[in-house]
């Protein structure tokens, strides 16, 4: 995905938009899209396929949700494997230790990323450069310490096993194949809701925070509020992943959202 329209010049010499960003983006997703569907169908029993795609599925969901912070926004995050984490431990805590269903233990878990975020996203956001990344940074190890040491609630070190699998309809997720179609259509509807964000006025906002945040704030942006926007959609993003990841897992440990994620 390109960060900014492209310029073409016109017959008096001077730059002109061109419109044809959305549609490439629409024809990759389309392309995207039969990659994903035909994969299976061709290699129904390929470990590859049914096994390391959801892997690869799950990371594409993050790069995602990454890139709307820092490829549009230009705000770095040294700390998203923390909100990723907080999603999958707040289903796995409320599932098998307080018997709650998994579906309404991922809604607490999106619940708990909205607070977070809105509360750390405009002092963090205020910082620029090395600042930012290492405060991003501090909060993704804080984090990560919290799921170490608060061994009564995350299990420690040892992580939580026995997380319950996800069913829908009634219709449950009992086989890689079917985590496979249930992670590649998830990635797919983000895809295009970024997408549809990149061609709007907030995707406008955003590119033009990464140009020059003074700029965009002489045209009338809300920078403060549009940072804290994308940097709080991006966490439920990863939080939502999180989620998911831990009910096709079965089990969660610290290992598993560390910096090195």
């Amino acid at each position: 995905m390109s960060r900014s329209p492209h310029a073409a010049p016109t017959a008096q010499g001077g730059p002109t938009l061109r419109r044809g960003g959305a549609g490439s983006r629409l024809t990759g997703l389309l392309l995207l899209a039969a990659v994903v569907v035909a994969l299976p169908l061709l290699f129904p029993k390929n470990y590859f396929v049914t096994v390391v795609g959801v892997a690869v599925g799950f990371h594409a969901i993050l790069a995602v949700a990454l890139n709307l912070l820092i490829g549009y926004a230009g705000q770095i995050s040294l700390g998203h494997a923390a909100f990723f984490g907080l999603g999958a431990y707040t289903s796995a805590i409320l599932t098998t230790r307080y018997d709650w269903s998994p579906w309404l233990a991922m809604l607490a878990g999106l619940a708990g990323v909205l607070v977070v975020a809105s509360l750390i996203s405009r002092p963090i956001l205020r910082l620029k450069g090395h600042y930012l990344a290492m405060a991003t940074l501090g909060f993704g190890i804080i984090v990560h310490i919290v799921m170490v040491q608060a061994v009564v609630l995350t299990g420690g070190p040892d992580g939580l096993s026995g997380v319950p699998g996800l069913s829908l309809l009634g219709w449950g997720l009992k086989t890689d194949l079917h985590w496979y179609w249930v992670v590649a259509g998830v990635v797919l509807a983000v895809v295009w809701l970024s997408l549809n964000i990149v061609d709007s006025r907030t995707g406008r906002a955003l590119r033009a925070v990464h140009g020059s945040e003074f700029a965009a704030e002489m045209m009338g942006i809300d920078t403060t509020r549009t940072k804290a926007q994308v940097f709080v959609l991006s966490a439920l993003i990863s939080a939502f992943a999180g989620s998911l990841f831990a009910h096709q897992q079965g089990f969660v440990s610290p290992d598993s959202f560390s910096f090195f994620v």
